[in-house]
């Protein structure tokens, strides 16, 4: 395969998927793994989050954000690792670094009755009492946005020669999450560590990940040559991303790329940014030892034989929400 290096993230029609015409079926499956295969993003449009939902999980969060810490902070578990509810500012650091990420977020999981909860060993959401629609909007964008990333994973299976449905029953109530992201003010820029920022570069953990429009600039994406490339899509746009967990499946065929929040000017530290990606896992008994297809002799295997549950809990604590 021919190897490209993008100025911008490929844009592609998830429309061309779903509407029924075979060829441009084809077409978005072949568009996706070469983008995949590349740089590990796409921006996708027709997918199945709406506005008016954005808009509203958009409001409950920042009424949530502004909350006094203490407040935030009784919807704090530790015990949890940082799976279900508010994660303090500070708190998450990347792989391979020390200093905390200028950042404060929450976690919501699978809303389920809770005989499937015990089933699949997931705690419960915690929802604010303060901010009483945040339950309901946060249910309904995690739902649009895991049947969205449904589809994204049957495009990705027939491009690695799989059966369409090959990813279904493995995410089906699958260990996903959603995490609205507050990269809070700084008021003095020379009282937070010399080295801190929004995000360190880093690759996520999981399957894929899909983010809504972001309310800032300031997300990058680091090119094979080394080049960092903003990522910008559309407001009707979701961005997709290959994470370590799919990466490692298919024996780097599809890339995990690293990528960032970088800090703002100085003279603009002192405004927010707000951030929603959906995390998309399977369930924790997949296994993700490379597919057989994926490696050959110009290609050996990797990586050794794990399940995603090993997987995760080995970089939770990597990244310090783990102890």
């Amino acid at each position: 395969m021919n190897e490209i290096l993008y100025d911008e993230i490929p844009s592609l029609d998830l429309a061309d998927y779903y509407n029924g015409d075979e060829k441009k079926k084809q077409k978005f499956v072949a568009d996706l793994g070469a983008a995949y295969h590349n740089i590990g993003f796409v921006a996708i449009r027709n997918h199945f989050l709406t506005d008016a939902m954005q808009q509203d999980l958009y409001k409950a969060i920042k009424q949530f954000f502004a909350l006094p810490d203490d407040v935030k902070k009784k919807y704090e578990r530790p015990e949890l690792a940082g799976q279900r509810g508010y994660i303090g500012k500070g708190k998450e650091h990347a792989k391979g670094r020390n200093t905390g990420d200028l950042k404060e977020f929450y976690h919501v999981g699978q809303e389920l009755p809770e005989s499937e909860l015990n089933k699949e060993h997931y705690p419960a959401n915690i929802w604010p009492q303060e901010v009483p629609e945040f339950g309901k909007v946060s249910t309904d964008v995690y739902r649009a946005l895991e049947k969205t990333g449904t589809y994204i994973l049957r495009a990705i299976a027939l491009y690695l020669n799989l059966p369409e449905n090959y990813f279904d029953d493995k995410v089906k109530h699958g260990n996903s999450i959603l995490r609205p992201i507050h990269y809070y003010p700084i008021e003095n820029p020379d009282a937070v560590p010399e080295d801190a920022v929004r995000a360190a570069e880093h690759g996520d953990i999981n399957l894929i990940t899909l983010l809504m429009g972001a309310s800032a600039d300031g997300l990058q994406v680091l090119r094979r040559d080394g080049k960092w490339i903003p990522i910008t899509a559309l407001p009707d746009q979701l961005v997709v991303n290959v994470g370590d967990m799919l990466e490692r499946l298919t024996n780097k065929k599809l890339k995990s790329t690293i990528h960032r929040v970088v800090n703002p000017p100085r003279h603009l530290m002192n405004t927010p940014r707000y951030s929603i990606p959906f995390f998309m896992h399977p369930r924790s008994e997949m296994s993700l030892a490379a597919l057989k297809d994926c490696v050959t002799a110009e290609t050996p295997k990797q990586w050794e034989d794990i399940t995603a549950g090993e997987f995760l809990d080995q970089r939770l604590r990597e990244i310090g929400l783990k102890k």
